[in-house]
Parts: structure tokens; C-alpha cells; sequence
């Protein structure tokens, strides 16, 4: 999530204190005493929010919003006002301002609001990334999920398979999505507009292989699950790829075929025909930072599909997701999205947690009955569990808790 928030202020003990706030709670702040030297730092690049008193020398708080609002209708400002200024506040908010603190306003005050401001704006920038592959990247960008190293490193590795003709390997955890992989790299290639063919390999048999060859007229064959082809269907494949006429084919597999190669069950001249390229995608457990934005998908897809009003998922809800194993990887998480959207289930099981997921649950745990108790006032909560402040904000953090949320 973004920490930046631009403070603008210009009286340098009101300003210095206040960024002196944020930056104990493990935000990011920039200083800045006027419109002038605030405006630099509002470019349509800046992924954080504003803080700014109204009344300034020269051009105020409102031109400062009103110049935001150009730059992004969706940049949070946030306005510090006096007392008398609360009216010129209020029609600030009727302006598109997202919300006004009060001068003096408590640090427990002003990071609450400014954290709310940044979860909307992490939501915004996230939207805008989703829509932005869905609109203008290719396939990779757009059918492979994830803002992970490890999910970038698949794209660019399917990007990488698909320019060329060979035959490809692609392994993974079951539910990792290997079928959706081959999809990819053949609309990647060359024979895009040639067809693609999907074959199960447990029920294939050396007349449904060549049919599948005839179908493909060039273009590319997917054989879901490879090592389960039989003994015969082995050798029919291996002379289909010995006599093919362009056709491609990609291999799919959750076994370990070097092993299958070694207990004798799987055809050897086969095996190094298939693996020429190879592509591994990542289990979950290796980038699950990106079960957040895969879970939100797939509830997209499945209110869109059963006509149903997107719920709210709350970060309880991606923190507790994020905290469990998924040994059925993507399938798994998608049919805990379905289950969520349609209200039967919040996050699907949790059971066989290690212990360092129990113990982040336990932790959790208490972090929201201490905010509960102190009514999300989170300088109490932090004095209830005897931890510094800091300490407490940088917990609420890596468990995606909101403060305000227990008010």
C-alpha cells in the first residue's frame, strides 16, 4: 500500500509536528510550506495523498485541492482547518475534498483519517492497474494475474516460450493454472490465429491424438497432464511430433517427469521431445501477495457470472486469506471467491495451519480486541498491549487493520 502523504502547512512547528506524527506511524511524509512548492510534487505519477491547511499566504488549501483535482479527480486532500474555518471546510467536502481535521488536531485524530484516505487510494491505484492489463496489455498482462516478483517472472517467461516454435514443459503445484499458462503462450505466438486444441492425457488415445493434430492446422495442441498418457498414446505422440507439419504442442504436468523417467514410466525419446522450454508457475505459498488481487478477481468474475452485487472485502478478509495454505493453489482460491460472493462462506477453511499462521492469527486477534476495547482509539490499544507506537501502527499494518473501522 502507498505511504506518501504530501503535508502542506505554513507554519513550520504546526508542519514539522504533524510530519513527525506520520512518520512514527511508518508513513512517508513530504514537507511543504506553500502552494507553490506543494504543486511540484502533485504529478499524475504521485500515488499518495494530501494534507493541507486552508489558509496559506498566496494561493490556499482550495486552490491546492482544486489543482489536485485536475492533476486526479481521485487524489484524497484532506483539509486542516480553524475553527472558524469549519463552514469553508464543509463546502471544501461538498467541493470533493475527502474529508477536514480540525487545528490542533490529535496525532490518533489525524493518522486515522490519513490512513482511511490511503486505503481508498491504494484501492483506486489498484482498480486502474487491473483496468489499464485488462484494456491495452497483451496476453500475459491480461489472463496472468499478479503484481508479485514471482508473477512478473511467469510473464515475462510465457512472453520469452511464445516467441519461438518448440515444443514447451509446463510444470506446476496442482491448481497453479497450467491449462491457462499453454492458453497464454499460444496467443503470445505466431499461430494465434491458427486453432488450439485441449487434450486430457488420461483418456487419450493414439486416434484422438492425431485428430487433435488435424484440428490444431498448425497452430497449438495442449496435453493436459502429460505423465498420464498411456504407453501407446506415448509413442503415438512422439511420431506425431516427429512427422508434425507445424503444430506445437504444450505439455502440461503437476508429476515430476524426471522421475516418472526414472521408474520407467514415461517414454524417454518423448520426454526430451517435450522438454525444450520449460515453464514453472509459482505456487501461492511463493507469492502471496498476490492472493489479494487474484481473490478480488475472481469475486468479480463470479458476481458478474451469477448476477450478484460485489460484497465488500474487508482487509480482515485478504489478511486471513493471506495467512492460509492453498495446497489447491488458483482453483482453490476461486472456489473460495465463489463461496464468498454468493454469502455461504467468508474465507473458506482454515484448518492444518503451521505455526507461524497460528500464531499471526493469535496476534491478530488481539490487535482487534484492543482496538475494540479502546473504541479504535489506537494510542490506547498500543498502551493496553505495552507497545509502542510504532510498533503497534507497523503490526496493524502487516495485518492489514484499519483503526477506524473500531470506532
Amino acid at each position: 500500500m502507498t505511504k506518501q502523504v504530501l503535508l502542506v502547512d505554513d507554519d513550520p512547528p504546526v508542519r514539522e509536528a504533524l510530519g513527525q506524527s506520520l512518520e512514527l506511524a511508518g508513513l512517508k511524509p513530504v514537507l511543504a510550506g506553500s502552494y507553490i512548492a506543494a504543486k511540484d510534487h502533485v504529478t499524475p505519477g504521485f500515488d499518495g495523498v494530501i494534507v493541507t491547511d486552508i489558509r496559506m499566504p498566496g494561493k490556499d488549501g482550495f486552490a491546492l485541492l482544486e489543482f489536485a483535482q485536475q492533476v486526479d479527480a481521485d487524489l484524497p486532500v484532506i483539509l486542516l482547518t480553524g475553527e472558524a474555518d469549519i463552514p469553508m471546510a464543509v463546502r471544501g467536502i461538498s467541493s470533493g475534498a475527502f474529508d477536514f481535521l480540525e487545528k490542533p488536531c490529535a496525532p490518533q485524530d489525524l493518522l486515522a483519517v490519513v490512513e482511511k484516505a490511503l486505503n481508498t487510494r491504494a484501492l483506486v491505484l489498484e482498480n486502474r492497474r487491473l483496468k489499464h492489463q485488462l484494456e491495452t496489455g497483451d496476453a500475459a498482462a491480461r489472463l496472468l494475474f499478479g503484481q508479485s516478483r514471482q508473477a512478473e517472472e511467469l510473464r515475462t517467461r510465457v512472453r520469452t516460450v511464445a516467441r519461438a516454435s518448440a515444443e514447451v514443459l509446463i510444470t506446476g503445484d496442482p491448481g497453479t493454472g497450467t491449462s491457462k499458462v499453454a492458453e497464454v503462450i499460444h496467443l503470445l505466438s505466431g499461430a494465434a490465429m491458427r486453432p488450439f486444441q485441449k487434450l486430457g492425457a488420461a483418456s487419450a488415445t493414439p486416434d484422438s491424438l492425431r485428430a487433435a493434430f488435424d484440428r490444431a492446422e498448425g497452430g497449438s495442441i495442449f496435453v493436459d497432464e502429460v505423465a498420464a498418457l498411456s504407453p501407446a498414446a506415448q509413442f503415438a505422440l512422439l511420431d506425431l511430433l516427429d512427422n508434425a507439419t507445424g503444430e506445437r504442442v504444450l505439455a502440461g504436468t503437476y508429476c515430476d517427469l524426471e522421475q516418472e523417467l526414472a521408474q520407467g514410466k514415461f517414454n524417454p525419446d518423448l520426454f526430451y521431445k517435450l522438454d525444450v522450454m520449460r515453464v514453472r508457475i509459482p505456487a501461492l505459498r511463493e507469492r502471496t501477495e498476490d492472493i489479494p488481487v487474484l481473490f478480488r478477481h475472481y469475486v468479480a468474475i463470479a458476481c458478474e457470472q451469477a448476477a450478484l452485487p460485489q460484497p465488500e472485502i474487508t482487509p480482515e478478509v485478504l489478511s486471513r486469506l493471506m495467512a492460509q495454505d492453498w495446497p489447491g493453489n488458483a482453483r482453490s482460491l476461486m472456489n473460495a471467491a465463489m463461496r464468498f460472493a454468493m454469502g455461504l462462506s467468508e474465507t473458506g477453511p482454515v484448518e492444518n495451519l503451521g505455526l507461524a499462521e497460528q500464531m499471526a492469527h493469535v496476534e491478530r486477534s488481539l490487535l482487534i480486541e484492543a482496538l475494540k476495547k479502546a473504541r479504535g482509539q489506537a494510542t490506547e490499544a498500543a498502551q493496553a498491549l505495552k507497545l509502542p507506537r510504532k510498533t503497534f501502527y507497523d503490526k496493524l499494518t502487516r495485518h492489514g487493520i484499519r483503526a477506524e473501522v473500531y470506532r
